[in-house]
């Protein structure tokens, strides 16, 4: 994290630089995030540190509040050198940055839209085990959300607070390796498949539920049903009822005890048992039967509009998404359990799990567009065959996934370029305009559309 006197003078140092003379890159510092969850050598891996044993989670790319990167001119080797060819000089976060010359790093289209912020924040996410079950607010709520735990005085660091800031938090991610999630609730009639057979109070509930209502407004009553199971005295032993279950299905495979057969999922099955031994007594386990199973392979995506109940279970990805840190949690965490703020904002319409629109150009780069306006990725390889052009406006942030290209300005023949290696980031202002990629890499490059 930066400190208040770091963040103070690397303001003053940015905003003594004339625009004219501020470079048309700057490479990028950025907090790696040491949840439980995370992997011990995913982005370890990545960024060429040698794995120690503690969880490296997320890799933040961006300007939130909480943990906004460094900015270097290109050629500074460390926050500490800041010499830059020709004089120029900079330090600071991406924020300061922002806030120094909006117009230039932003362009006037998105400073309009969204006022003086990085719109978006791009990740690296990388899970050896399940993400809490988690919904993402809404705007309107949101806004309400924050202003009134502002109001009661709940302190913005605290780990009671729910609402971190006031803005929405739809978000994408794109797979670096095999990824496992849930997102979204499957149709009624297949949850009742997954629910039958299987002992214990709290999933008989269930399914009376649904049985009663197949409907969106059924779905919900099961999962308030299952959500508010937490807190009765007898959860855990009832779950362990459930889980028992469970192992047996799955031990006996798809075949019922009468001989028949019975549509059930080795997977959903699976999955349960995974949650369960990760998070024994939590009613998330069960809940994983409403949700969609998702795996994606390396290049699949996947997008989680805001108010959508998700769980990210394993893998590595890259994840963008609204500049906000709005975590709704329900379960299977060891954080704040807001099960009542969760439901306001939850949607339990049935559905398949929500995907971008992909556009393939054949320059080797596939445009990832969700629909929202604060955030797109172009993502994949660039070859030494022949420059690919990056999108060419507003702020733009590139991330070297393998290999080694170099960035130049402009669409023709350039004679200065700035390198990227495995592991490193770029943020490329608005003012710097068109840009294109060469060498022999993989990269990931956000914007906003």
């Amino acid at each position: 994290m930066t400190s208040a006197a770091d963040e103070r003078s690397g303001k003053a140092s940015v905003d003594a630089l004339p625009a004219a003379r501020r470079p048309a890159f700057y490479r990028l510092e950025n907090t790696v995030q040491p949840y439980d969850w995370g992997s011990t050598s995913a982005i370890q891996d990545l960024l060429g540190v040698e794995p120690d044993g503690r969880p490296a989670a997320e890799l933040w790319m961006g300007a939130h509040p909480l943990a906004p990167s460094r900015v270097m001119p290109d050629g500074a080797a460390h926050p500490g050198d800041e010499r830059r060819p020709g004089g120029a000089t900079a330090s600071g976060t991406l924020a300061d940055l922002v806030r120094a010359d909006p117009v230039g790093t932003l362009g006037q289209r998105v400073l309009d839209q969204y006022g003086p912020r990085l719109p978006y924040l791009l990740k690296v996410l990388a899970a050896d085990r399940a993400l809490s079950l988690q919904v993402h607010p809404r705007p309107h709520l949101a806004r309400a959300g924050f202003n009134r735990e502002n109001r009661e005085g709940v302190a913005r660091d605290s780990p009671l607070r729910s609402f971190h800031d006031d803005q929405h938090k739809p978000e994408m991610v794109v797979a670096v390796s095999r990824f496992e999630g849930l997102s979204g609730f499957r149709r009624p009639a297949r949850i009742l498949e997954l629910l039958d057979g299987l002992d214990g109070d709290l999933v008989a509930r269930m399914r009376t539920a649904l049985l009663a209502r197949p409907t969106e407004a059924g779905v919900r009553e099961a999962f308030t049903l299952a959500l508010h199971a937490r807190s009765e005295p007898d959860v855990a032993a009832d779950l362990a009822r459930t889980v028992a279950s469970v192992r047996g299905r799955a031990e006996r495979g798809t075949v019922a005890a009468s001989g028949g057969p019975r549509r059930t999922s080795r997977r959903a099955d699976a999955t349960v048992l995974a949650l369960a031994e990760q998070h024994p007594g939590d009613p998330g386990a069960v809940v994983s039967l409403m949700l969609n199973r998702v795996t994606l392979a390396p290049g699949e995506s996947m997008f989680v509009p805001s108010g959508h109940v998700h769980a990210y279970l394993s893998g590595c990805a890259v994840e963008i998404m609204a500049s906000s840190d709005n975590v709704l949690r329900a379960g299977l965490t060891s954080k704040l359990v807001d099960v009542d703020a969760l439901l306001e904002c939850a949607t339990c319409t049935p559905g398949p799990a929500a995907r971008p629109r992909l556009v393939d150009d054949g320059s080797g780069l596939v445009t990832y567009r969700p629909p929202v306006a604060e955030f797109a990725l172009r993502a994949g390889e660039v070859s030494s065959a022949a420059p690919v052009p990056l999108p060419g406006a507003g702020p733009r942030v590139v991330l070297c996934l393998d290999g080694a290209v170099r960035l130049a300005e402009g669409l023709g023949e350039v004679s200065v370029e700035t390198p990227l290696a495995r592991g490193d980031s770029i943020f490329v202002p608005h003012a710097t305009g068109p840009v294109v990629a060469r060498g022999d890499g993989r990269v990931v490059v956000a914007y906003v559309p």
